[in-house]
């Protein structure tokens, strides 16, 4: 079950190298505002310069994955900064998650079905 609008395709990145931010996370019950905020905050990172493209599930325990993918350091930055996403940062840190990961990295390499390097 994805929370994420933008998790219906898998997300056409360009060659790399870019970067990749992978939030982890364990669900609390309820959902208390957390659809309408996730669904607001892709409206926005697609809207953020050096945004290219976002996967997101989530199972019936509440475990999902979140893979944001952004052309450079900077771009990653200045999401980071943006304030709704702050303001969602503080509200699963205090209630939306039991518990989360952020790790960030370089994709240095990308194939699939149709495109290998």
């Amino acid at each position: 079950m994805a929370d994420n609008p933008m998790s219906n395709a898998i997300s056409n990145t360009p060659q790399p190298p870019y970067n990749a931010v992978i939030f982890t996370s364990l669900r609390t019950p309820g959902d208390r505002g957390y659809a309408g905020t996730a669904a607001r905050l892709a409206e926005l990172a697609q809207a953020m310069p050096g945004f290219l493209g976002a996967e997101s599930v989530r199972d019936e325990h509440g475990a999902g994955i979140t893979v944001s993918y952004w052309q450079s350091e900077a771009s990653m930055r200045h999401w980071l900064e943006q304030a709704e996403h702050a303001t969602a940062r503080q509200l699963g840190n205090s209630g939306w998650y039991e518990d989360f990961s952020v790790r960030v990295a370089r994709v240095e390499r990308a194939y699939g079905k149709e495109r290998r390097d």
